[in-house]
């Protein structure tokens, strides 16, 4: 189920909160394998720029999205204080690299407000809405969008 769907079903839902730079966003938890420190990744010939590579995940390929490089932020230069939150989306499994993970929050459908429209047609395929929290604005990342042309396989 896309997110949209699932707030608009009206349950409450948990989502984990993260941070790249300065701007929070967040994907539904049942979408979190795992979050996992940073590990240098293999640099894959020819691969998108947002793709870092592929890492070793207990034996299966692990491709590795830099996640402010994806939404055209300048891209994570990665430290050991990064992390990989490891996420599912349908049958493919990849890694996000983010600056940190800051939050887990039960949500509503009153919570998540709509994306502008003004926001340009490639802000709105990435972020499904808003979410207003105690002075700061949180974006809900629709996972599909951010992992359309991610295909790594095993070989």
């Amino acid at each position: 189920m896309s997110d949209k769907h699932a707030i608009e079903a009206g349950k409450a839902r948990e989502v984990i909160v993260f941070r790249i730079d300065a701007q929070e966003f967040c994907v539904d938890i049942m979408s979190v394998r795992e979050i996992r420190g940073w590990t240098p990744a293999t640099v894959l010939p020819r691969s998108p720029s947002y793709v870092r590579g592929v890492i070793n995940l207990r034996g299966a390929v692990l491709p590795i999205i830099d996640l402010a490089a994806r939404l055209d932020f300048q891209a994570a230069n990665a430290t050991t204080r990064h992390v990989i939150v490891v996420v599912q989306i349908g049958d493919q499994v990849v890694g996000l690299l983010v600056d940190a993970v800051s939050d887990i929050l039960t949500l509503n459908e009153s919570q998540v407000q709509p994306t502008p429209a003004i926001a340009s047609d490639s802000a709105r395929a990435f972020v499904c809405g808003l979410i207003a929290l105690e002075g700061r604005m949180v974006n809900l990342l629709r996972l599909d969008s951010v992992l359309a042309d991610v295909r790594v396989e095993a070989a």
